[in-house]
């Protein structure tokens, strides 16, 4: 990957994590958790990451999948929550304290494999194989069968959701 067209690392090694374009994840993938339980994140993403080399894992909030962040999207998003939450927002603290516990933040071997904690894996009924679907700032992991439930094929709400988003 040219990361210097993308804007994700300049010549001068230093990453621009304000850039949005060198961190959208496109595309799915269906992999298999090897004997140990590691999950191979496909080299094209990993690219992506950029600084630090770190992926956030968050139950999804809406779905029974997993979130998947780049470390500098997680921060930007958190820091941005921080500022327009008041200290005294006792519904707030307590989601960001049931977040936090439940999130796990994992880095990737030489191969470019991530273990996953056994209670976020059981969370979003990953067994084997791995749906991971890009969502432009992060990608998603499912369990294939939840995946195809999910209504991701269904032609008719994928129109009426890019109505509703604009596009």
């Amino acid at each position: 990957m040219n990361t210097q067209a993308t804007g994700c690392k300049p010549e001068n090694g230093e990453y621009d994590g304000g850039i949005r374009e060198c961190g959208t994840f496109v595309n799915h993938f269906l992999h298999t958790l090897d004997s140990k339980r590691r999950l191979t994140i496909p080299s094209e993403w990993r690219d992506l990451v950029g600084l630090p080399a770190r992926l956030y894992v968050l139950p999804g909030v809406h779905d029974c999948c997993l979130t998947v962040l780049p470390a500098r999207e997680m921060m930007q998003r958190l820091n941005e929550s921080r500022k327009r939450l008041k200290l005294s927002d006792q519904k707030a603290r307590q989601f960001n304290r049931i977040l936090a516990s439940r999130a796990d933040s994992v880095t990737w071997d030489r191969v470019g494999r991530i273990r996953i904690k056994d209670s976020l894996l059981q969370y979003a009924r990953i067994e084997n194989q791995v749906m991971l679907a890009g969502a432009f700032e992060g990608f998603e992991l499912w369990n294939p069968e939840s995946w195809q439930a999910s209504g991701v094929f269904d032609q008719d709400q994928f129109a009426d959701v890019a109505g509703y988003v604009g596009l």
